[in-house]
């Protein structure tokens, strides 16, 4: 069978699955199976990171420094095949990975989870760094270099070039479920949070009765507004001119712009924390606390530990895509002839992402108090099961309103700079709007990589079209619609990845072990 009418059919078994049992049978990957029982994603992605560190020695430990050397450039050769150079590579998958799920992200786990998913969004990273690591270094081994010297890799080749062609429809799986994660993870959210964070910020000007900001009723329980409408037609103009029109100057532009936007949105965090010194260790407190011991109302809401501990992985997932496999296929571009070399410096991605990043960002809502307006502090706060549920229906508790996602970092940031300006909470907002603007257009690069694996290139103008549609949808759609679709697909895409870098974890180790074997010196002419 080949590769497109097993794209085809894939993608005929994915919609009809989705038409016969809707959007939950896919959301069960993330629910809880049975009473205190750990959802099947959880498992596979720790076990799996867990199996990888110990089977390679902890190499987030061991080759890290190396890591960072090769991101210098000192080893850089530019007559290796390849498209990009290491530290290229790197800011490209960077581009993709930071943003919404440093801002967004961790106030969603933090809203529903608690301070405790901070900790298990550690656990995720530091085990998703050897995951990281392995993902790479394979996708680099066995890519593709086309006729022109592009290069072709991620785990669709790992899958098809290193476990043989009798595991072709694991690859195909893989890249059917990268293209429906490209519209929603890549894509939908964050238009949503770009348009939600925009939307927030019209209603304190111009209150939520006026034409713009007045939401009116498509379908029973669909709610929209103009100026959702209205971002999503100009968010969907910008991306389309970039990934379609060919204006690279705008690229290039947010290229610049996000790495700035990312060192302003750090050195505030910083400021902020700072300035709550004095809270920084009942901030740490609570996060470890919580995250093994939850208060019992939060267990006798569903799940306890569990429930803290899936949020924490979702969005640490979200965060650093560790395990993911689109990292993988930025890092295949690498302009190397040692696959290892290239694992080392995705390596440093999980670390900056989501152990200095997501940090920042949890401590900030943290210390601020900010987490207070979280549905997880209402239900640890209220008197009874009937004042939690009140709260929740009117979105307000003990007269603060309950704040997620964007609007929650907001907040925090507003609260936290008030000492210097009182307009902290538009450094959020134009990170996000930056960040998911970058994220997008990367995420189009791995969405139409793998729809050119699936059908050739002439798929790829067809994928950039739908890809603009999802971006539309996802800034006038609903938080939760939005965010369930994207864990769903995220949580199949990753399954084929892991699965290939369990299967060839014993040729990963003797790569590793070779490459270390040597010496290695820095490139001269």
């Amino acid at each position: 069978m080949s590769k497109t009418t097993a794209g085809i059919l894939a993608f005929s078994i994915i919609l009809f699955i989705l038409y016969a049992w809707g959007v939950e049978f896919y959301e069960a990957i993330w629910s809880f199976p049975a009473q205190r029982a750990v959802p099947l994603m959880v498992i596979a992605l720790v076990g799996t990171g867990v199996y990888t560190t110990f089977k390679l020695g902890f190499p987030q430990l061991k080759y890290f420094r190396h890591g960072v050397n090769v991101t210098r450039g000192i080893y850089d050769n530019p007559e290796d095949e390849g498209d990009l150079n290491h530290f290229r590579a790197l800011t490209t998958a960077l581009s993709a990975t930071v943003g919404i799920g440093n801002i967004a992200g961790v106030a969603l786990a933090l809203y529903y989870g608690g301070p405790g998913a901070l900790f298990w969004m550690w656990v995720t990273a530091f085990f998703g760094t050897t995951l990281k690591y392995a993902e790479c270094t394979l996708s680099l081994k066995y890519r593709e270099i086309h006729a022109d010297g592009k290069t072709a890799g991620g785990p669709m080749y790992t899958i098809e070039n290193g476990m043989g062609k009798n595991w072709r429809w694991l690859a195909v799986a893989f890249a059917a479920f990268a293209v429906i994660c490209s519209f929603a993870t890549g894509n939908a959210i964050q238009a949503f949070t770009v348009s939600d964070q925009i939307y927030s910020e019209f209603v304190k000007v111009l209150g939520n009765t006026h034409f713009l900001t007045d939401k009116f009723s498509l379908w029973t329980g669909f709610e929209v507004s103009n100026l959702q409408i209205i971002n999503g037609a100009i968010l969907s103009g910008i991306v389309g001119l970039v990934i379609i029109g060919g204006i690279q100057r705008i690229g290039q532009v947010t290229g610049y712009l996000a790495p700035i936007m990312a060192v302003i949105y750090v050195v505030s965090a910083g400021l902020i924390i700072l300035s709550n010194f004095d809270k920084i260790a009942e901030s740490v407190g609570l996060i470890f606390t919580m995250a093994f011991n939850p208060p019992a109302a939060v267990a006798g809401t569903g799940g306890g530990i569990l429930l803290t501990m899936l949020w924490g992985i979702k969005r640490g997932l979200y965060s650093n895509e560790a395990g993911q496999g689109s990292a993988a296929i930025a890092h295949s571009t690498a302009k190397t002839k040692y696959p290892v070399r290239e694992g080392a410096v995705a390596m440093l991605g999980p670390f900056i992402d989501t152990l200095i990043i997501c940090s920042l960002t949890g401590l900030v809502i943290l210390t601020t108090g900010a987490w207070k307006h979280t549905q997880f502090y209402a239900s640890i706060a209220a008197a009874s099961p009937e004042e939690y549920k009140n709260a929740l229906d009117a979105g307000v508790f003990q007269g603060m309103e309950l704040l997620n996602s964007s609007r929650l970092t907001s907040f925090a940031f507003r609260e936290g700079l008030s000492w210097i300006f009182s307009y902290g909470d538009k450094i959020v907002t134009l990170s996000v709007l930056l960040f998911a603007i970058s994220t997008a257009i990367s995420w189009s690069f791995y969405g139409d990589r793998s729809a050119e694996y699936l059908f050739g290139q002439r798929a790829v103008l067809p994928y950039k079209w739908v890809f603009l549609c999802f971006v539309f949808l996802g800034a006038i759609a609903e938080l939760e619609a939005v965010w369930a679709f994207g864990d769903a697909a995220l949580g199949f895409m990753t399954f084929p990845n892991l699965i290939s870098i369990v299967f060839l974890a014993t040729a990963l180790k003797k790569m590793t072990k070779d490459y270390f074997s040597e010496d290695h010196q820095p490139y001269s002419n």
